[in-house]
């Protein structure tokens, strides 16, 4: 009863104020019009958030992840129980490197569809970003499990294996990659920087070419222009690719970037002694003073 008194009390005083300043007791003329605040149902809510995930989706294929994670937040507000959402919320927390919040909301798009394959799929990108390769291969191959046609997966799974220094294996499943997506670039760029650190330099060679006549990218340039010059042979176009390849991606001109992009030993000493040819001096000084890469956290 004493709870209930504070109240009425409280209620009094108000009014009391409200009546000093003559909010109470003036009344609206009979026609006009009482404003009011229109508040959405849960469907249009939900319709809503829909669209402004769809936004989220639309800046992240723009490149612009922290907008597009921004959106997504709100749209898991919005509607907080559809799945899709928090994926897109996770993809972008984790291209803008949030990764401890992309985990969090890895985690509850899960509990909401735990069949999705592309959830165990991100959750596997997130532990290989924090040098978890053994964490990665179980998430890869239980979302394998699911979909067992993904080629971005099976790349995945050989960045993995290469971290182990597992390479044999890293080759299967680099190989497996480009026979579901014969045109995987990338793929094929990891299967020639494997098989040079195993020994087999002409098949390296002979792939990273073949990368090549698919992608006109400075990495596979860089390695086979390392490749070549290492064997001794092809000089000119060792450094004619080389010069190429530095000027359009300066930053593997460092070995600590090369590292970061799994470049084995072998190939990073070709790659070092290639780079101390006079005739590189220049480009080499260049490739240093333009090189933007700094350690990942």
């Amino acid at each position: 009863m004493a709870q209930r008194r504070n109240r009425q009390s409280a209620f009094g005083g108000l009014a009391a104020a409200l009546l000093g300043v003559g909010l109470i007791g003036w009344s609206l003329p009979a026609e006009a019009l009482v404003p009011y605040v229109y508040l959405p149902s849960e469907e249009e809510l939900k319709g809503s958030s829909l669209g402004i995930g769809r936004t989220a989706a639309q800046l992240l294929q723009l490149g612009q992840p922290r907008e597009a994670a921004q959106l997504a937040a709100l749209a898991v507000r919005l509607h907080p129980d559809d799945e899709r959402l928090w994926s897109v919320l996770a993809e972008a927390q984790l291209r803008s490197e949030q990764l401890d919040a992309a985990s969090v909301s890895l985690a509850k798009a899960k509990s909401l569809n735990p069949d999705k394959a592309g959830l165990w799929f991100a959750e596997a990108a997130i532990a290989l970003r924090s040098d978890r390769p053994d964490e990665a291969i179980s998430l890869l191959n239980r979302g394998l499990q699911l979909d067992s046609n993904n080629s971005a997966a099976y790349f995945d799974l050989g960045n993995a294996r290469i971290m182990q220094e597992e390479l044999k294996m890293a080759l299967q499943a680099f190989e497996k990659a480009t026979a579901l997506k014969p045109d995987f670039w990338e793929a094929l760029n990891n299967q020639a920087l494997v098989l040079y650190q195993l020994g087999n330099r002409e098949e390296a060679i002979r792939r990273w070419r073949k990368v090549l006549s698919i992608e006109d990218n400075p990495e596979p340039m860089l390695a086979l222009a390392a490749a070549l010059y290492r064997q001794d042979r092809n000089r000119d176009e060792a450094l004619r690719l080389a010069k190429t390849s530095l000027a359009k991606e300066p930053n593997y001109v460092l070995a600590p970037h090369q590292e970061e992009q799994l470049w084995g030993t072998k190939i990073r000493a070709a790659a070092a002694q290639l780079m101390a040819d006079e005739e590189l001096a220049d480009t080499v000084e260049r490739a240093r003073a333009n090189a933007t890469w700094k350690k990942r956290s």
